[in-house]
């Protein structure tokens, strides 16, 4: 991560593409997850495509429909289906059904812990199921729109209609719920447990501190955010939904609070998902023409991971070492960057 070099353009920037190589998949790919050093392309439909550093790609066949939703600790990767299922895949290629839901509903979103306890939901309900215990279920106001487990203790953030439910499933208390009008489709928690960042429906985050639910509003997009992925220690959040990466700072007591959020790496194309370094103050970024860079937060520097091929970019994802990052594309397009 020495070798950044600053440019305004992507025809001058520091490249890398020829350390790209090429994964040939069978169908596009929606998200991808390293298990290890070992990319799994999650399919739309049906199946999970392995790739290692050369290229060589192995389907598996884990769902009999479409693939919702996918989540990986870089031991297994766990993915909900439009068949009911609830499907758990490690690198050695090993399906367990982890729930089959009653009625057959969509299982449309999933999260997991690091003691190794599973949640998704299907509809208004959402399940929790730790390694050893039994399965628990929460039915909140309206669609889950998206869940997370906080980094300490087994507390749940049930995304929905106007707000957050946070569920201490293993605990007899009332869970928590903090409002804000609208439809909020995705959550995370802070690195330190002090913040709560939602998407929603509409161009915008919204958070809240946790201590006292104080509001974070974050506006200004011009189109939805997809994709959210916190930096190295969490100092900050990076986002898509706009030509340029979104960058706010959560690093004080106030986190983005009277802030102005960061913006790096503009482009003539909207930033499709981005994925943080794990070690390193950099991400990676796919555009909407199908561009990939690298970024470095301090100063900006870009190098250029991918030209500019026409598709969306779909998915990112860095191997737990940082070096490693795999990228999908929505006309099926893959690839592996070794650093």
């Amino acid at each position: 991560m020495k070798d950044f070099n600053p440019a305004p353009e992507t025809a001058s920037i520091v490249s890398v593409t020829d350390r790209v190589t090429n994964v040939k998949l069978d169908a596009p790919a929606t998200a991808v997850h390293f298990l290890g050093d070992v990319a799994a392309f999650v399919g739309a439909e049906e199946s999970v495509t392995f790739a290692v550093s050369d290229g060589e790609a192995t389907p598996v066949a884990v769902h009999g429909g479409g693939i919702l939703c996918s989540a990986s600790d870089g031991k297994r990767i766990v993915m909900g289906g439009d068949d009911g299922k609830l499907i758990s895949l490690d690198a050695e290629s090993n399906i367990v059904t982890l729930a089959i839901d009653a009625k057959r509903r969509w299982i449309d979103n999933v999260a997991l812990h690091s003691d190794g306890a599973v949640a998704w939901s299907a509809g208004k309900t959402a399940y929790v199921k730790a390694p050893k215990g039994d399965e628990k279920s929460l039915d909140v106001p309206s669609t889950v729109g998206g869940l997370a487990f906080a980094p300490k203790g087994v507390r749940l953030a049930i995304a929905h209609y106007n707000g957050v439910t946070l569920w201490f499933p293993n605990m007899g208390a009332k869970p928590e719920f903090l409002e804000w009008k609208g439809s909020h489709l995705g959550v995370t928690f802070s690195a330190d447990n002090r913040f709560l960042v939602t998407s929603m429906h509409e161009a915008a985050l919204h958070g809240w501190r946790l201590a006292d639910s104080r509001h974070m509003r974050m506006t200004g997009y011009p189109a939805r955010v997809r994709s959210m992925s916190w930096s190295a220690g969490g100092k900050f959040l990076a986002t898509s939904g706009s030509d340029s990466v979104i960058l706010w700072p959560f690093a004080s007591k106030d986190g983005p609070m009277g802030k102005e959020p960061g913006m790096l790496a503009p482009l003539q194309a909207k930033a499709t998902v981005v994925a943080c370094h794990p070690k390193d103050d950099v991400f990676a970024v796919g555009y909407s023409d199908g561009t990939i860079l690298m970024v470095r937060i301090e100063d900006g520097a870009e190098i250029l991971v991918r030209r500019n091929a026409g598709e969306p970019v779909a998915a990112l994802a860095w191997n737990a070492k940082g070096s490693l990052l795999a990228f999908a594309s929505e006309d099926g397009d893959a690839g592996l960057l070794t650093l």
